[in-house]
């Protein structure tokens, strides 16, 4: 069976993406597929993620600058078309600053970055993303960021909730919500959502460095999975 190529996105200051390219390869049925910020062309792959970092210093604000790379065009166009794509933390950032997905991300409420292992719960499994999980199962990703704090008018919260696009949220060890579980105030301990097609996911959390049990947790495999499984 020929193996399935996943684009990983480049942008001047990303420095998450050969753990997303690992990540990738790390998935049997899986071809990484390196594509530069410049690029026009997504060489025919079936899948794109944005990987985390500091995509162009940060500078104005996160993703800001990524958004017009040539490169995220062909993506939204992708996106359109109904292809897979996944932003992680500053790709999250990116997908927001492109409007493929609702809302904003701030500054961490305490003004400080955020860098630990952190529990979520799976709210959604009926995704191409999370199909490998239980519903409201607990895994565990790392986040670190400065900017992750997710915020959306009143009205976008209320209808990404009741239409089940909270795919992912905060909680602490025992699955609770609650400030200790919220690493950077989001509203609604929002960790990851989806838009309203069901094909781009944007999360804060590193499912990335979450690939094998010798580095604490193995729980970021279903993302790759999923998604690979979706693009074949």
């Amino acid at each position: 069976m020929s193996k399935v190529s996943i684009g990983v996105v480049r942008f001047p200051g990303t420095n998450c993406d050969q753990d997303v390219f690992d990540a990738v390869a790390d998935i049997e049925l899986a071809r990484p597929v390196w594509l530069w910020h410049k690029e026009t062309n997504l060489q025919d792959v079936k899948g794109v993620v944005l990987a985390g970092g500091f995509s162009y210093g940060d500078y104005l604000r996160a993703g800001a600058i990524a958004r017009f790379s040539p490169i995220m065009e062909e993506v939204i166009r992708f996106a359109s078309d109904g292809g897979p794509v996944l932003g992680i933390c500053n790709g999250f950032q990116i997908l927001t600053e492109a409007e493929l997905l609702p809302g904003a991300l701030m500054r961490n409420n305490r003004l400080t970055f955020v860098c630990r292992p952190q529990r979520l719960r799976v709210e959604a499994r009926d995704t191409p993303f999370t199909r490998r999980y239980a519903h409201r199962q607990i895994v565990s990703f790392p986040v670190a960021h400065a900017e992750g704090s997710f915020a959306a008018d009143a009205s976008v919260i209320e209808r990404l909730e009741d239409e089940g696009r909270v795919v992912f949220r905060y909680v602490d060890e025992r699955g609770g919500n609650g400030p200790d579980a919220n690493p950077n105030g989001s509203m609604n301990d929002i960790a990851g959502v989806i838009n309203k097609v069901g094909n781009v996911l944007g999360l804060m959390p590193h499912p990335d460095r979450a690939m094998h049990e010798m580095v604490g947790s193995a729980d970021g495999r279903g993302i790759f999975e999923g998604l690979v499984e979706t693009a074949a």
